[in-house]
């Protein structure tokens, strides 16, 4: 899918697009057949522990039982790995389906019309299953499963890629709506704000204009894509059903990632097509090398920000 030139203009001058019917629904469906099965197997585990009872409910209903029951399914099923410290057997998500996704084409046509041809897949992704917020224990520790705090995506990178030339694509799966927690952003291109630890790493108090904040609700298979400046949050998920979206970045070849000691790869090129991988599984064998050495090496912080610098006072 190609942008016109009037949605270019407006992503350069508003810092995101909301495009719906993006992924196909084979893609989209070949995902979920995939987050099933993994999902079935982490279950009969759970169920022959003890851990949860017999079902012959759905994905969701196996989500949510697993999630009141104390099992830990985020970790196991996020494309990446966790900005915690990291063993030999931490679990992550490397799959054909979401590889599909990550290449699909349709969507690195609309990546190749902002950031162009030389397309490299950034390590710093994830999925987003989202329960209802009722639902949620009252110390939950996972950011990624509740509402997000506001951000900016450049600032949770290192440094290093502050003048990478990236985008972040926010699929979603399922639809995602007011009532369920969608995105918001706060247009435009303003430079990057000062960010603190808090549940995540977020943007300090007393910097954004809340009520310039808008909704993005999107229909499944439909994308959010924002520039890395774009201050950006999620909606609390009020209604009775999981949120499920991906969020993928893509930066110009050859820049830096913002987080280097994490696996990339040439997801598109003009210049030098034999370089893009076409096998996902030499890409979870860059993802399982990276947890080997991450576990037997000094453990690297994935953000930059102190908790005791003055603005986070």
């Amino acid at each position: 899918m190609r942008l016109t030139q009037a949605q270019t203009r407006q992503f350069e001058e508003q810092g995101y697009l909301v495009i719906p019917n993006v992924l196909s629904d084979d893609v989209r469906l070949k995902v979920i057949a995939e987050y099933t099965e993994l999902l079935d197997g982490l279950y009969a585990r759970w169920q022959a522990e003890g851990r949860v009872p017999q079902t012959s409910g759905d994905f969701f209903e196996k989500l949510l039982i697993s999630y009141k029951a104390g099992c830990e399914w985020f970790q196991p099923m996020d494309i990446s790995l966790p900005g915690s410290e990291i063993a030999a057997d931490t679990p992550f998500h490397i799959g054909p389906a979401v590889f599909d996704m990550i290449t699909d084409a349709g969507l690195l046509d609309m990546v190749e019309d902002l950031i162009g041809p030389e397309i490299t897949s950034n390590p710093i992704q994830h999925v987003r299953l989202k329960p209802p917020s009722r639902t949620l224990r009252n110390n939950e520790p996972t950011p990624h499963i509740m509402v997000t705090d506001w951000h900016q995506d450049r600032a949770v990178a290192h440094a290093e890629g502050d003048t990478t030339q990236m985008v972040t694509v926010w699929v979603a799966v399922t639809d995602a709506t007011t009532e369920n927690g969608c995105l918001q952003v706060i247009p435009g291109r303003p430079q990057m704000y000062p960010h603190c630890p808090k549940r995540q790493t977020a943007i300090a108090d007393g910097f954004l204009d809340m009520s310039k904040a808008i909704p993005l609700p999107v229909p499944a298979g439909g994308v959010v894509i924002f520039h890395p400046l774009t201050p950006h949050a999620s909606l609390d998920n009020v209604s009775d059903r999981f949120r499920w979206s991906f969020d993928i970045r893509y930066n110009v070849t050859g820049q830096a990632t913002g987080r280097s000691h994490f696996p990339d790869f040439a997801a598109r090129s003009k210049a030098r097509p034999e370089t893009v991988l076409t096998d996902w599984q030499v890409w979870r064998d860059m993802w399982l090398e990276t947890r080997r050495t991450s576990a037997r090496n000094a453990y690297i912080p994935l953000h930059r920000w102190s908790s005791d610098a003055p603005v986070c006072a």
